[in-house]
Parts: C-alpha cells; structure tokens; sequence
C-alpha cells in the first residue's frame, strides 16, 4: 500500500517538473522570439536613423554647393553669406563626425536643415532681387547713356551749325574792295611808268555795300611787295593784327564807313626814300582783321 502511496507521489512529481519545464521552454522560445523581434527591430531603427543621417548630409551637401553659386556685389549680402556657409559647414561636420545618433538627434539635424535652407531661400530672393534691380539701372544707364550720346550730337551739330552760321556771318561781314587799282604817280601827281620818275604810289578801290558789317571807322591797311619780294615800311612800330599776327602794313587810312559804297585812295610817299626797282609789285588790303583785296602794278 505504501508502494502504491509512493509510486502514485514520484508520478504527480514527475508530472509537475514536466509541466514545469514545458512553461520554462515556452517561456524561453517566448523570450528567444522576443529577443529576435526585438534585435530585427533595433537593426530596422539603426538603418533608418542611417538613411535619414545621410540624407541630412546629403541635403547640407546641396545647401553648401547652393550657397557657392550665390554671387552677388553687396558686401553686407556676401559677408551674411559667408557666416550662413560657415553654420552650414559646420553642421554638416558635426553630422558626419557623430557615431551613436538617436532620433531626438536626427530631429534637431532635420530642424537645423531646415533653418539653414529657408534662410538661403531668403538670400536667394534677395540676389535675385538686387540683380534684377541692377539689370534695371543698368538698362536706365545704357538709356541715359543713349540720351546723353544723342543731346551731345545735338550740341555738336548745334555747335556746328552756330559756327558755321558764325562763319556765314563773318564772310557775310567782310568788307570788299572792289575796282582795286595801283599806280604810280611822278611828283605832279601824273601817272608814270618809270621807276626813275616816281614820287608817289596811289592805291584806289570801292568799299562795297554791305549792309551786315558794323559801321563805324575803318582802319584800311596797304601791304606792297617790291618786286624782290621785300615789303615797303615806313617804320618798324607800323604793325596790325591780322588772325594771331601782328604784321607789319606799308600805308593805312581811317575811314568812316556807312554801309554803302565808299571810294578810297591810300598813297605811299616815296619822297627822300631811294629810288623804286623796275618790276612787279603787290598789293594787298586789309580791314576788320581780314584781306579784303589784292592787285598788282608794273613800273619800269
């Protein structure tokens, strides 16, 4: 009976250790599957927390290369430049030296990456508005420069025009001796053709009218050119102004002049000076700064 007892304990013995190292086995494939679970997860997270690092340093990669492109000649633009490139190299440093990343830090990376993106989309609007506005000024300064080239060409023309109408004036101005003719005269005032017997040289002309040239008194200037070239002077003091010259003259004579014809006669005295050569002489007039005549007479 006692057998029995016995036999019927160490089964009801046996039994609870089997069922308890069936809990202990389903408890341990449970904590197995667990682990795995677990592991399989872990390695999930790792490789996503790894792609979003690289493409958190990919995006910084792109901001940095944007930023390099960004040109503009606003120093106080460029010098913001340069400290928003040098947060960005920074970060992007920081983000390729870290080992152990976590999501919290992913999510402060991302936060900066955005940071840093929106402010150089500010920069590129303002870039892009400075050069538009700097194309504009440059197109209102070539179209300045146009319409300054064209008023300058304008003024030239003017300026041509006002000279040559100057000109005009001035030749329309110019007094003309017409009928200009030179003679010699012996001493009773007769007209000779010998050297020898000259005592006097008379110069005659008509002032033509003109009704343009001021009127007033005339200073009436003779040069004559002997026939060896040498011009006839009574004095070295004898001198005019003609165009940047002063030049010497051989006879003058004041006249008044009204605008209408008015005969003239200048003489040359000849009288206690040595006797003329035979030959060809010149005679040229001037007035107003301008030569207003030339003829020639022979004496032999």
């Amino acid at each position: 009976m006692s057998s029995q007892i016995d036999a019927m304990q160490n089964e009801s013995k046996d039994r609870r250790n089997n069922i308890i190292v069936i809990v202990l086995s389903v408890v341990l494939v449970v904590v197995l599957v667990m682990f795995f679970m677990q592991r399989r997860d872990n390695r999930g997270i790792i490789k996503e927390i790894t792609a979003e690092k690289d493409s958190i340093q990919f995006e910084l990669t792109e901001i940095a290369a944007s930023y390099d492109s960004l040109k503009t000649e606003n120093d106080t633009i460029n010098e913001q430049l340069f400290v928003a490139q040098a947060k960005v190299k920074d970060l992007l440093l920081e983000v390729e030296q870290t080992k152990k990343v976590s999501y919290a830090k992913i999510s402060d990376y991302q936060n900066q990456v955005n940071t840093l993106r929106g402010i150089m989309r500010d920069f590129v609007v303002q870039i892009d508005s400075l050069n538009r506005r700097n194309e504009e000024l440059m197109a209102e300064n070539l179209e300045v420069k146009q319409q300054y080239k064209e008023v300058e060409q304008q003024n030239q023309q003017l300026n041509q025009e006002k000279q040559q109408l100057q000109q005009n004036l001035k030749r329309a101005a110019m007094l003309e001796a017409r009928e200009l003719t030179a003679t010699a005269l012996n001493e009773r005032s007769k007209e000779t053709k010998f050297a020898k017997r000259t005592a006097k040289l008379r110069i005659y002309f008509v002032l033509g009218q003109n009704t343009t040239t001021k009127r007033g008194p005339k200073e009436i200037y003779a040069r004559i050119m002997r026939p060896d070239q040498l011009l006839m002077v009574k004095s070295e003091n004898d001198v005019f102004q003609f165009e940047d010259l002063k030049i010497q003259y051989s006879a003058m004579r004041e006249v008044v002049y009204e605008g209408k014809d008015l005969p003239v006669a200048i003489f040359w005295d000849n009288v206690n000076e040595p006797e003329l050569m035979p030959g060809v002489y010149t005679v040229n007039l001037f007035a107003d700064g301008n030569e207003i005549g030339e003829t020639t007479f022979e004496i032999k």
